[in-house]
């Protein structure tokens, strides 16, 4: 009698398997992009807005760098550069909460929904690529995009500083870019995971609305801190959203000065042991695992 050939294993299996999820998920975040440009549009456009304010300053720049060799103060000539970023991490967090609406609502109601969902990608790729979109590739474009402006503005104002025969040291001594660079990236990062349980409920409400997702959105947190302010007269709840879109950096910085041009110091441990950025992820996993869940048993509007 012959034997049975044992069975054998493929060692190269799990690595193809892993390699066709990533490219599944690279290719749907390409996707992702093709489909919402305002992803890929708003940060430049912000960014062009606020250039445009900068030239019209430049009439000035010159007296302020003799002020600041003189030993005046400096900050001023850092406040641009600090605006910038802030105004761009704004637009990140408004462009991907309006994007998180959009993503699984749209795909429903121009009914490509049933194209894609016959497409060899599963649910759970096609929700973690919107999720990454906000999460990952939108602060990757904000920085890219302030420090493109940033170095334009430099050179711009480098330019103005020469003609005007001022000291161009004085100008770049007072202009750190590099560490204003790390300290976005920084920022961009803890706010992405600060701001994780928003997307996800954002895109878990863009896959269950059949309409105005905005309103849907904001419905329930908006019932619960009327129903809070009359039954308990309290403001738990108003006061724990406000943090929850606006408090990263008191979690996650040391204040060093007020003022756009005070650089704050960095404090990750801090934002680290902090419960709600933990909490928070937690939700946003349930969220996210609601929407794929979702997303298997919804049809086009």
């Amino acid at each position: 009698m012959t034997e049975a050939p044992e069975p054998t294993t493929d060692v190269r299996a799990a690595p193809t398997a892993r390699f066709s999820v990533l490219r599944s998920l690279y290719w749907s975040v390409r996707r992702e992009l093709w489909e919402h440009r305002m992803v890929q549009i708003a940060p430049p456009t912000v960014a062009a807005v606020v250039l445009l304010g900068f030239l019209l300053t430049m009439g000035g720049l010159s007296r302020r760098v003799r002020e600041a060799t003189a030993g005046g103060p400096g900050g001023d000539l850092l406040t641009p550069y600090s605006f910038l970023a802030m105004a761009l991490i704004v637009t990140g967090f408004l462009v991907g909460s309006l994007y998180g609406l959009a993503a699984l609502h749209a795909e429903r109601r121009d009914r490509g929904l049933l194209f894609w969902k016959s497409m060899p990608v599963s649910d759970l790729t096609t929700v973690a690529a919107k999720a990454v979109v906000p999460l990952a590739v939108l602060p990757a474009i904000v920085w890219a995009v302030t420090v493109a402006t940033h170095l334009v503005m430099l050179l711009i104002a480098t330019l103005v500083v020469l003609a005007g025969g001022s000291s161009v040291a004085t100008l770049w001594g007072h202009l750190p870019l590099g560490r204003i660079w790390a300290i976005l990236a920084y920022g961009l990062l803890i706010n992405a995971l600060w701001h994780a349980p928003i997307y996800g409920w954002f895109l878990l409400v863009s896959g269950w609305a059949r309409r105005t997702p905005l309103l849907w959105a904001l419905a329930p947190p908006l019932a619960l801190m009327i129903i809070e302010h009359l039954a308990f007269k309290g403001s738990a709840i108003r006061l724990w959203l406000i943090h929850r879109v606006t408090g990263a950096p008191a979690e996650a910085f040391v204040q060093g000065g007020k003022g756009l041009g005070r650089l704050p110091q960095l404090d990750p441990l801090k934002f680290l042991s902090a419960p709600g950025l933990w909490g928070g992820l937690v939700l946003a996993m349930v969220f996210l695992a609601a929407a794929v869940w979702q997303r298997r048993r919804r049809q086009p509007i």
